[in-house]
């Protein structure tokens, strides 16, 4: 299956948990992979104005994907959604921080690109709100549909 990895937002930022990153990093070399970094442009996106609360100016994605594009609010920019067409996915794989926020804002993004968005569960936070993410799964689930598991991932790649 042509498949390729989407990393939401996994960055010093959003203190992601060990577990995140050493799930993420097990996938990563086994599949192409593109990760966005949240970047805070107020000209761009109001978080400081509107929510009282920025991303940082300056940060690095903690996953060494094999491309990552900056953004500057919930969505995946043009380019990164360009890019992962490029591909021609039967499904794109989509984790990260914030499953009910940026995780889902990418979830949508994908959907009305034409690409197809599979949800890793057990690899993905929620936002303050739903630190377990729960949330952002049900969402996705109804939205979607299409969800996985790392360890299905795993169990797949090496068939």
């Amino acid at each position: 299956m042509r498949q390729i990895l989407l990393v939401v937002d996994v960055q010093p930022t959003f203190s992601p948990p060990d577990w995140l990153l050493q799930g993420i990093k097990q996938l990563v070399p086994r599949i192409p992979s593109v990760a966005t970094l949240e970047l805070h442009d107020e000209s761009r996106t109001p978080f400081k104005r509107q929510i009282g609360w920025t991303p940082a100016l300056n940060d690095k994605s903690l996953i060494d994907a094999d491309r990552v594009f900056a953004k500057h609010g919930y969505l995946p920019t043009t380019e990164a959604l360009d890019y992962l067409a490029r591909f021609k996915p039967q499904r794109v794989l989509v984790c990260g921080i914030q499953t009910d926020t940026c995780v889902l804002a990418a979830g949508f993004a994908l959907f009305d690109a034409g690409l197809h968005p599979t949800l890793v569960t057990d690899l993905t936070v929620g936002s303050s709100l739903d630190r377990s993410g729960e949330l952002g799964i049900k969402l996705w689930k109804h939205h979607f549909r299409a969800t996985t598991t790392s360890q299905e991932l795993l169990d797949d790649l090496d068939k």
